[in-house]
């Protein structure tokens, strides 16, 4: 019996990270360089742009904190740092919009 995968719920999938490490700690956190304020904003510009079926979702730690704060936006796997609000407009409109990619904001394996 052949089974069919259900319909996805969302097109895009941006887990952005939003974990918290105590003050000092080496690698930092997500959370206190900005990324809390970061994720309200990109679900907030992704509402105002029209982008439907997307889902911002806080994530725990994603395990590249000294470079965030960071996402990885599913299906494509693809990871970024996100600076600043001027990276989440960006993203939302080359990556999510436009199917495109971000080079000077993606990560990749080996970075840090």
């Amino acid at each position: 019996m052949t089974v069919i995968d259900p319909a996805p719920f969302y097109d895009c999938h941006v887990f952005f990270c939003t974990n918290e490490r105590a003050i000092g700690h080496p690698r930092g956190s997500c959370c206190a360089k900005g990324a809390l304020e970061l994720r309200t904003y990109m679900k907030e510009r992704a509402r105002a742009m029209g982008l439907e079926k997307i889902r911002v979702n806080a994530a725990g730690c994603l395990d590249r904190c000294e470079l965030g704060p960071t996402v990885v936006i599913y299906p494509e796997g693809v990871w970024y740092r996100v600076p600043d609000r001027e990276a989440v407009d960006r993203i939302l409109k080359i990556h999510i919009k436009e199917g495109g990619r971000v080079p000077t904001l993606m990560l990749h394996p080996g970075d840090g």
